[in-house]
């Protein structure tokens, strides 16, 4: 018997797995059973409506136009915005609780969310559904330069081996996407729409000017193109470490600066993380990023119909 089917004999004896060192680390709230229920009041010159949106945290319900901070714990922030542009409050919901089995998943929308004043349609803008790792600096005062609204990424010192959780989706059949910024014409943009889940480790320093700069240490980035028959559970997407440029599942949307992405410096101010360089393997990260988003072509691009239900989100040591 040689070397390796005794190992293998020793592995079916004891009733143990060739990935028995295999440990799996729930992220906080990505059991997606817990839920804040936000209640918000819209401003009467738009229909003065109320409106509903939830955020990942321990199960609450939040009346009044208060301008949301994560709660209890939760790393996690969503596309739910409430905005006050002007002294006019609209929100923006396309991240949903949905029922599975005995507990909770979230559901991510695409959408067209429209403003109508005086009972006319006056602003269209296409919302993707967006849950990731960081926060968002309520209220919304603009549709400039969305990004900086956004917190992207949380302290990290994990190097995990992979992300792992479970996942439907459903793609709308278009082979182009609509862009609409609701201050211009609707227009289409060529190629088909994709879903997307990204994972990036970051080492990141600050300078004496307050700018935020990087080294990428982890990558994973994956897109999904069609739609599935049903869940899948406990799909498992392995991290890459080091410069990636060269490894054969290197594709161009995993690249430095794909995507402008900001965080608070120390002075509290919002500016964009520079990502300058890839670190070496062996280096530890001091930041991780993770989103999932029902689209994947950033601000006001997306097709309205495309959906994501997320589950069950861990890390793979």
């Amino acid at each position: 018997m040689n070397k390796l089917s005794k190992i293998l004999l020793s592995i079916v004896v004891s009733g143990g797995s060739l990935f028995a060192q295999e440990k799996e680390v729930p992220l906080s709230y990505g059991d997606m059973n817990q839920w804040i229920v936000r209640e918000i009041h819209e401003s009467g010159i738009i229909g003065g409506n109320t409106k509903y949106l939830y955020e990942l945290g321990p199960t609450d319900t939040i009346k009044g136009n208060i301008a949301y901070r994560n709660k209890g714990g939760s790393p996690w922030a969503t596309s739910n915005v409430m905005a006050k542009v002007a002294g006019v409050v609209k929100t923006n919901t396309s991240v949903f609780p949905e029922r599975r089995d005995d507990g909770w998943c979230a559901r991510l929308e695409t959408r067209m969310e429209s403003v109508k004043v005086l009972g006319l349609v006056d602003i269209e803008v296409i919302a993707a559904g967006s849950i990731f790792l960081g926060a968002v600096h309520e209220p919304i005062k603009g549709t400039k330069n969305p990004q900086s609204m956004l917190g992207a990424g949380i302290a990290f010192t994990g190097k995990p081996k992979a992300l792992r959780f479970d996942y439907k989706t459903k793609m709308v059949p278009e082979d182009y996407r609509i862009r609409s910024t609701g201050f211009s014409r609707q227009s289409k943009l060529a190629g088909a729409d994709s879903i997307e889940v990204n994972l990036y480790l970051q080492k990141r320093w600050e300078d004496n000017a307050g700018n935020v700069y990087a080294k990428r240490i982890g990558t994973m980035v994956h897109r999904f193109t069609t739609s599935t028959n049903g869940w899948v559970n406990a799909a498992t997407f392995p991290i890459l470490y080091g410069d990636i440029t060269s490894h054969p599942e290197y594709k161009p949307y995993m690249r430095l600066q794909a995507e402008e992405r900001y965080t608070l410096n120390s002075k509290g101010k919002s500016v964009p993380v520079k990502e300058v360089g890839w670190a070496e393997e062996g280096e530890t990260p001091t930041h991780i990023i993770t989103q999932f988003v029902s689209s994947n072509g950033g601000a006001y691009i997306g097709s309205p119909g495309n959906t994501f239900w997320v589950d069950n989100v861990k890390l793979i040591y």
